[in-house]
């Protein structure tokens, strides 16, 4: 007889992080390490993980990583991107070649300030407009792909085993105040490099375990608002849920995660008269972007990292620290491996967020 974990595996994907409050710098190897308890929560169908703080030499420029699928695509995007900002520096990303990571794209990095006559004649903030030309981008050029598009952050993915991708882009060679980590487990969309873990748009990245079962509502409401989904799976929504709560509607982090896992009504009800006001308003104005389904997700943004499980915590998550890091995982031997004797081990509970800021001047 077949036992379950055989024939398939329960709560897949696997999930990880550490940051250093106090903002020191770490190379990628023990968030690499991480994700090696956790293989068998992945299937090789796509791993990545997110960087803050690697590019501290362009850190006033916006560093867009770019998959293209050949040379035209790419030619046509540079001009693109000529049109629209000023280049600082335009290079491959290197990775080293290892069998496990195949059918490898051009995958290019692009240091870019927007042109400050183009905002002045359309009247948009910059990171506005940034966002639009990623939209563009990755809507309107055949091939290519922007997957991440921050300032002093990186985003590096692949098909494959996160452990492999890791290797493949020689993240053991950057060092990061926080890094996040995914490992995929595709169930419902197809595996492939645009389509791995982490999401991001701006400064956000989104790594998440499980399936959201509203994504065609969330995805509806979000397109209306210049956002496109193009990637061809349902975590896409989260990055931009995050962006439009938290940089276009000026929410706080916990009150986007009250959007994203607002609690139930019999429980707004028990809380004091002012927060079941403000958790009701919260629930009315942003219906569309409450996020059903089981998930366990951590954002990063410049400073931080959120984690937030759904409100019936239906994926695993732990959390512990050491010293002035902190550590999260969809399993406590992944923060085993990154630290030993890390302490105050615990599991959040269902829609509560953990947030982890590092220290004002820090980064």
């Amino acid at each position: 007889m077949q036992l379950e974990g055989q024939i398939r595996i329960p709560s897949g994907c696997a999930i990880s992080a550490i940051i250093s409050k106090e903002g020191n710098r770490m190379t990628g190897e023990k968030i690499i390490q991480s994700m090696i308890p956790m293989h068998d929560r992945s299937n090789g169908l796509g791993g990545g993980f997110a960087a803050y703080g690697i590019y501290p030499e362009y850190r006033d420029f916006y560093a867009f990583h770019i998959f293209f699928q050949d040379d035209s695509c790419r030619v046509e995007c540079e001009k693109f991107l000529k049109d629209s900002f000023e280049i600082v520096k335009a290079e491959t990303i290197p990775y080293r070649k290892i069998p496990e990571i195949t059918d490898i794209p051009l995958i290019w990095r692009y240091y870019v300030a927007p042109l400050s006559s183009i905002l002045s004649r359309l009247q948009l903030d910059e990171k506005e407009y940034v966002a639009r030309c990623v939209m563009q981008i990755n809507t309107r050029i055949s091939g290519a792909y922007v997957f991440s598009s921050g300032k002093n952050m990186g985003t590096f993915k692949a098909v494959g085993f996160p452990e492999d991708v890791g290797r493949f882009y020689r993240l053991d060679e950057y060092e990061a105040y926080a890094w996040t980590a995914h490992g995929r487990y595709p169930t419902n969309t197809p595996g492939w490099w645009g389509g791995a873990h982490p999401f991001t748009l701006l400064d956000y990245s989104i790594v998440h375990n499980g399936e959201i079962s509203s994504y065609d509502a969330n995805r509806r409401f979000i397109e209306m608002f210049g956002y496109k989904c193009t990637l061809q799976t349902d975590t896409e929504v989260i990055a931009y849920i995050a962006d439009y709560l938290l940089r276009r509607q000026g929410l706080t982090l916990e009150e986007t995660a009250s959007v994203i896992a607002a609690p139930f009504w019999s429980d707004i009800e028990q809380k004091d008269p002012k927060t079941a006001e403000q958790l009701t308003f919260l629930r009315k104005v942003y219906s569309n972007l409450l996020i059903t389904g089981p998930f366990s997700i951590i954002l990063g943004f410049n400073g931080g990292l959120m984690a937030l499980n759904d409100r019936l915590k239906l994926r695993s998550m732990v959390v512990a620290d050491k010293d002035d890091k902190v550590f999260i995982a969809s399993e406590e031997a992944a923060i085993r491996v990154m630290e030993p004797d890390a302490e105050h081990i615990y599991a959040p509970a269902g829609g509560e967020p953990v947030i982890i800021k590092v220290k004002e001047g820090a980064y």
